[in-house]
């Protein structure tokens, strides 16, 4: 089972590989993540669009009130940490988030394996769904889009397609 973020969430939708990872995966998030996207919905730019699409292709997905205000910290946010909580009672095997400043305290939280958003596109591959160069060039797409090109996001996510 995958727990995604609110930020893992829009990295995928831009990516445009959310319906395979739901196809592929048994995916879950928590209401405080659907609040999340709901809040960047409303913003004019690629991230309020795939905030605004992204519940739609959730609808089936199991969302979880998973209240953790006592694990927010300064680096963890509600959202993140509602997704810790729901990885922890529910034994996940991986949480999913793009926020590279919160994944150290993140992974202290929980058991389940905490990972950016970018290794979906890589188990896509590894399950044929996407080749090689359809992953490298979503990578690119959702780098640009992100805003990621030279961040240390784009570097450990390419490190994903070395070799």
């Amino acid at each position: 089972m995958l727990v995604v973020d609110t930020s893992a969430v829009i990295s995928l939708e831009l990516a445009d590989v959310l319906d395979s990872v739901l196809a592929e995966y048994e995916v879950r998030t928590t209401t405080q993540v659907m609040s999340e996207l709901s809040e960047t919905a409303e913003y004019d730019d690629v991230h309020g669009m795939a905030a605004e699409t992204a519940p739609g292709r959730l609808a089936g997905v199991p969302v979880h009130d998973s209240s953790a205000t006592d694990l927010q910290t300064s680096r963890v946010d509600s959202g993140e940490a509602s997704c810790a909580r729901l990885a922890t009672d529910h034994e996940a095997a991986f949480l999913i988030t793009d926020d590279l400043r919160a994944l150290p305290e993140l992974q202290q939280l929980t058991e389940a394996q905490v990972a950016i958003s970018p290794v979906l596109l890589r188990a896509l591959v590894k399950r044929g769904c996407l080749t090689q160069a359809e992953a490298s060039e979503r990578l690119e797409r959702l780098a640009a889009d992100r805003d990621w090109l030279g961040a240390p996001i784009y570097r450990r996510a390419q490190r994903l397609f070395e070799s």
